[in-house]
């Protein structure tokens, strides 16, 4: 059995959680390999990254109920400076999403912020799949 896309899949799954991993790395691995369809490697690397986001905006959703413990990472006034910014650059920031750096904590805040998951996972679809498309284009 060929594990190429399902480790694929995985690693841009976890590059799109808190974790700093790259699915890029693989994507370019499986091109050189050769032998892959790039429809299939695009929809591996897109579900992956995009279901990883959709993981991070259930922790931001959830994650409030913990605000009040001493241990809860974000303090009042940095959480109200999180919306402020969210609010000021709006949802369509999350076309945005597979940036570096500030891509996978900005899914986690559009969950904490309550953004709609049908609009959340359509706009970070069409940014994270339009990476992936952009990578491989340029890669075949």
């Amino acid at each position: 059995m060929d594990y190429g896309i399902a480790g694929l899949f995985l690693s841009a799954f976890l590059a799109a959680t808190i974790l700093p991993l790259s699915s890029e790395a693989v994507l370019l691995g499986l091109v050189a390999a050769g032998g892959y369809d790039p429809v299939l490697l695009w929809g591996a690397a897109t579900a992956g990254n995009v279901g990883g986001s959709i993981c991070n905006w259930y922790l931001g959703r959830y994650c409030l109920v913990f605000a009040d413990h001493k241990w809860f990472p974000l303090k009042p006034d940095q959480l109200q400076s999180a919306q402020d910014n969210y609010l000021k650059w709006g949802r369509f920031s999350l076309l945005l999403a597979w940036v570096p750096i500030i891509g996978d904590p900005l899914t986690l805040v559009a969950g904490l912020f309550r953004t709609p998951l049908a609009l959340f996972t359509i706009l970070v679809l069409i940014g994270k799949g339009g990476r992936y498309f952009i990578l491989l284009w340029f890669l075949n």
